[in-house]
């Protein structure tokens, strides 16, 4: 059952509108804010928060769906949800309890495919809300990660499972398994993503490694840092062709090449296997700008890092908002989950707004 809702929303600069506004009103009133605050009209707000109307629902995945909206998981609400542009909200039930719903991605189908992590199922939801779910082979698997294929399938991450699905329209699940590390530490598989050159690219956690898969199972792994000293998060495909993935450990950026060539950005605070107050980012996307951007969960912030490694960064109005994933929409713009304060947020690239520059370096790592 839909749960309708247009809520307020929470903008940069304090303060939420009321129902009813929209974006150009938004824009409108934050730019005369700012105007009068500054004497000019330079800096229009750019983070816009949209409230879930559910009790904890627990926002985590999130991809634009091919009706123009934007669909999210509910880790805790054990609902998939649909959010307008302009935020109004529906939201629909699981049929499995405590089904975990995590990773979600646009289909060839149309559909929204997503993966319920409590569960070991793969679910699908038509943009009408209709839920399908279907059971993955091995048990205890933990299905995370979600991706559409070149070749029409679904690709998806199996953490307790330590292999890579496949998943057809139909319902059909293959699976590949990802070999062990050394033969000893088994693959911790996260995000996945299709890649430039007709393959899969995924993050390996634990084992610190960049996997590809190619649309007939064949598996390449690429070594980033020793064991002792990675732990990857999401990866993405960016603009310039390359691949680009989180390491929280030391929470640096990375850059993976087709052909295995990794290069780190450094810059930001400390990952969480470092002294110090962990800045962990987590999420990352690549924007209509032609840059990345990435969510900052511990410090509460959104960062930009352009191709050449430039790093900089926006903070987000509702304090210890817990941002998840990003994922870029129709509008031009990026939208991503604040699991600690429920909502959905939105920034566009294409306004000006006072990013803070970071200060940042660049490693390469040698072939392993």
């Amino acid at each position: 059952m839909a749960i309708p809702g247009d809520h307020g929303a929470s903008v940069a600069g304090g303060g939420v509108l009321p129902s009813g506004f929209r974006r150009g009103t938004e824009t409108l009133l934050l730019a005369l804010a700012f105007g009068i605050l500054s004497g000019g009209f330079a800096r229009a707000q750019q983070i816009v928060e949209f409230d879930i109307p559910s009790l904890e629902p627990r926002p985590y995945g999130i991809a634009a769906g091919g009706d123009g909206a934007f669909w999210f998981t509910e880790l805790s609400g054990n609902r998939i949800g649909r959010m307008t542009t302009d935020g109004a909200v529906a939201e629909y039930p699981l049929p499995t309890p405590g089904s975990l719903p995590a990773g979600i991605t646009l289909g060839s189908d149309g559909a929204l495919w997503f993966t319920e992590n409590g569960s070991n199922r793969i679910g699908r939801t038509t943009t009408q809300g209709v839920i399908t779910e279907f059971n993955v082979p091995t048990e205890k698997s933990f299905p995370l990660g979600i991706s559409a294929g070149p070749d029409g399938n679904v690709w998806f991450t199996e953490r307790g499972g330590h292999k890579i699905g496949r998943i057809t329209p139909a319902g059909a699940i293959t699976e590949f398994t990802i070999p062990a590390l050394g033969g000893v530490f088994e693959a911790d598989p996260k995000s996945i993503v299709a890649g430039p050159d007709g393959a899969l690219w995924f993050s390996d956690a634990f084992t610190g490694r960049v996997g590809r898969i190619t649309t007939e199972g064949v598996i390449t792994l690429f070594r980033t840092e020793p064991l002792c000293c990675a732990w990857l998060a999401e990866i993405a495909a960016g603009p310039d062709g390359n691949l680009w993935f989180i390491d929280t450990w030391d929470n640096k950026i990375g850059r993976i090449t087709p052909t295995g060539d990794i290069t780190y950005f450094t810059g930001l605070g400390p990952g969480f296997g470092q002294q110090g107050p962990p800045e962990d980012a987590y999420g990352i996307a690549a924007g209509a700008d032609g840059a990345l951007w990435f969510t900052e969960i511990a410090s509460n912030r959104i960062g930009r890092i352009t191709t050449e490694g430039v790093i900089s960064e926006i903070a987000i109005p509702t304090p210890n908002s817990g941002p998840n994933i990003i994922a870029p929409g129709p509008d031009g713009a990026l939208w991503f989950t604040e699991n600690h304060a429920n909502k959905i947020g939105r920034i566009s690239p294409g306004e000006s707004f006072p990013l803070v520059p970071r200060r940042s370096g660049t490693r390469v790592i040698p072939p392993r």
